[in-house]
């Protein structure tokens, strides 16, 4: 295997809260902890005097402590910069090289006996902290990943701060992308994953599980369009890309045309995060490279034998009126059934895991369970005890027999779904389910 060169996160972290007698959850990058104007910088002493142990805070430290945490418990949060994130000292980075080149990568945590690793893999204009970041800050999405090895992928080139590529430089393939992932579990020790994509990242998950399928035991795939552009769509993407600056070609692959018209504060501020932290030219490879993707090779086929698809459970989502809706919908009419489902989200625009993540997590605590990784899941808005997980009851409004028939109309629908609870947390899926909420 080609040389591997790591580098830890908390390199560049201050020093830590014992050794300066701050509160933690009181930091804030960049600015002194303590009261007073900041003085002029002088060389640290060398046996500085003990701090006291609860230094006085300035007003405005605190003010954006309490600011930040209550957005973290608030859905839709707007990043004021993509640092934002679960807090730095839990995170380690590296650079990882592959055969088609080198991924940076994030991890938290180490594996946990037999459970897979939960891998991200980010969409196109975003990296992993623009696009999983209101998600992993989710207060119920933490109290899932500390049970579990997280791991977060950044496609080349799309990592803040990330250098420009060199000029000439080939840009993976979509197939290349997803061949790079299997050198990333070997190499931090994997079993296997459980992905969780969007856009691209989405269809580079998809296609990992095609070609590794005993790697993947379970996908969430959110906006995943598995067809290739056809030559219209390739030319109005290059005349769009001629006419308009790159983020503005962008923005409308990643957010509903209500939200673009509407110029919401989430639209504004990731054009300025895609403008200010993902480097342009590295971005417009990726953007290209996407553009040229081909289908997803998958059918279900007359039979199982013949059937080309995704082995593992899968749960698709998609905003309602996003621009992936049409594609999702397409892709849930070549997966298998039996183990698919579809999860329909309103009022959640483009990014659901951005507008919705309270939501999106409960939902993603029933797709865990259903795999037999969680035991019980515990409902805040009860004052009861666990919630079995078998189904997803209290999620689902309806459900279809199959999404993929032509002629499937509302009114085919059958009632709302009422799995019988498993006292082993095991699900039984009979059949696609569109569930909305």
């Amino acid at each position: 295997m080609a040389g591997i060169k790591e580098q830890q996160f908390t390199e560049e972290k201050p020093l830590l809260p014992e050794q300066r007698g701050v509160d933690p959850d009181l930091q804030d990058k960049g600015e002194e902890a303590v009261g007073g104007l900041p003085g002029p910088a002088s060389p640290a002493p060398l046996n500085p005097p003990s701090p006291p142990s609860r230094p006085t805070h300035r007003w405005h430290v605190m003010a954006r402590h309490w600011l930040r945490q209550t957005r973290r418990r608030t859905s839709g949060v707007v990043p004021e910069t993509c640092e934002q994130l679960i807090p730095a000292g839990d995170w380690k980075e590296h650079d990882v090289e592959t055969p088609h080149g080198m991924l940076h990568v994030v991890i938290r945590g180490a594996p946990k006996g037999n459970k897979p690793a939960i891998l991200t893999y980010h969409d196109v204009g975003l990296n992993h902290k623009l696009c999983f970041n209101s998600f992993f800050n989710n207060q119920d999405m933490q109290e899932i990943t500390k049970h579990f090895v997280v791991c977060h992928v950044d496609a080349p080139g799309q990592q803040s701060g990330a250098s420009q590529l060199p000029h000439g430089f080939q840009y993976p393939t979509m197939d290349q992308l997803a061949g790079m992932l299997p050198t990333v579990v070997q190499h931090f020790g994997f079993k296997s994953i459980v992905g969780i994509g969007v856009g691209a990242g989405a269809y580079v998950l998809a296609k990992f599980s095609l070609l590794f399928p005993d790697l993947v035991e379970g996908l969430v795939l959110l906006n995943i369009d598995p067809n290739g552009k056809g030559w219209i769509d390739w030319a109005a993407a290059k005349l769009s890309g001629l006419t308009s600056n790159l983020p503005e070609t962008v923005l409308p692959h990643l957010f509903s045309q209500e939200e673009l018209v509407n110029n919401t504060e989430l639209v504004q501020s990731y054009r300025h995060q895609i403008n200010t932290t993902i480097n342009q030219f590295n971005l417009q490879l990726f953007w290209n490279m996407y553009n040229s993707r081909r289908d997803l090779e998958m059918n279900r086929g007359g039979t199982v034998i013949h059937a080309k698809t995704l082995k593992c459970p899968v749960m698709l989502v998609v905003g309602d009126n996003a621009p992936a809706e049409e594609g999702v919908v397409e892709c849930n009419s070549k997966l298998d059934p039996t183990n698919t489902t579809f999860l329909k989200m309103a009022d959640s625009g483009g990014l659901p895991q951005l507008t919705q993540p309270g939501k999106l997590t409960e939902a993603f605590k029933y797709f865990l369970q259903g795999m037999g990784y969680i035991a019980n899941v515990k409902d805040r808005r009860l004052s009861g005890g666990p919630v079995p997980s078998a189904s997803m009851t209290r999620l689902a409004r309806s459900r279809t027999a199959s999404l993929t028939s032509a002629g499937s109309t509302e009114g085919n629908r059958s009632r709302a779904c009422t799995h019988s609870d498993s006292t082993e947390g095991v699900a039984t899926v009979s059949h696609t389910m569109e569930v909305s909420c």
